[in-house]
């Protein structure tokens, strides 16, 4: 259950149409996702994370699908289904197979698995580790 009813596009003030208009060029779709919809309830909010993520999801040295695995698998170890599933959307239009998720989300599940062991059990970081 959502805390503040979704803005609606077309009575949106003019900074969130702004922002929503440049989200839907940019991501070449014809509605607004309901995650933009409920954070367009604070325009700063809406604004400082559409920037700021175009702003980490864009080619660097990473490339754009790598950035997208490494987003589903935080969203798998924060249990964000909303997150897990529109990063994947992306991740399959970029390239990722069924069979690279299935291999992420072995990673994902190992990695939390052996993370859990190592502060369980307290272990002390290798000397040549450091």
């Amino acid at each position: 259950m959502t805390l503040f009813k979704p803005v609606n596009e077309k009575t949106a003030k003019a900074k969130v149409k702004k922002i929503f208009k440049n989200i839907k060029k940019e991501r070449k779709i014809k509605f607004i996702p309901n995650f933009w919809l409920s954070i367009a309830n604070d325009p700063d909010t809406l604004e400082r994370t559409w920037v700021t993520l175009n702003q980490i999801m864009k080619k660097g040295a990473l490339d754009t699908l790598t950035k997208e695995l490494i987003y589903i698998a935080v969203s798998m170890t924060n249990s964000c289904e909303y997150c897990i599933r529109s990063h994947s959307a992306s991740a399959k239009k970029k390239g990722m197979s069924d069979k690279m998720l299935k291999e992420l989300i072995a990673v994902v599940g190992m990695a939390n698995e052996t993370n859990r062991l190592v502060e369980s059990y307290q272990v002390e970081v290798d000397e040549f580790l450091k």
